[in-house]
């Protein structure tokens, strides 16, 4: 089994078209007003999001996007306009993340975790 894609949420696609693109992701396909997909710079994932009346309460989607020259990426994208939450900083699950949110409120986190994102010391039948 591969995950293909995950969709969020958003009351206007276009913006969140704008945004994304920014990000990096290549748009593939644009059935604005309503949707759109993406292609993610490397791998074989995409990423959509959908027009909605209303978005989700509560806590809401979070997705990460995971790049190795983190630090240089999100300076790069501070410099395109973009607003973090929480710039790269080291987490005790021993991967280095920055947040920020897309127009639609969805929590993003950017973030490299090299070995530890599949095989942490932790992780099961690891010995630990």
């Amino acid at each position: 089994m591969k995950l293909n894609q995950v969709t969020v949420p958003a009351l206007d696609v276009a913006q969140s078209v704008t945004f994304y693109e920014r990000l990096g992701l290549r748009l593939i396909v644009a059935a604005l007003p309503r949707y759109a997909r993406f292609e993610c710079p490397a791998g074989e994932a995409t990423f959509s999001v959908h027009r909605v009346e209303a978005l989700p309460r509560g806590e809401g989607v979070t997705v990460y996007f995971e790049h190795e020259g983190l630090d240089a990426w999100v300076a790069s994208l501070q410099a395109a306009g973009l607003a973090f939450e929480e710039l790269p900083n080291d987490k005790p699950w021993l991967w280095r993340e920055a947040r920020l949110k897309d127009p639609a409120g969805n929590q993003l986190i950017l973030y490299y975790a090299g070995p530890n994102r599949k095989n942490p010391p932790w992780r099961i039948g690891n010995g630990a």
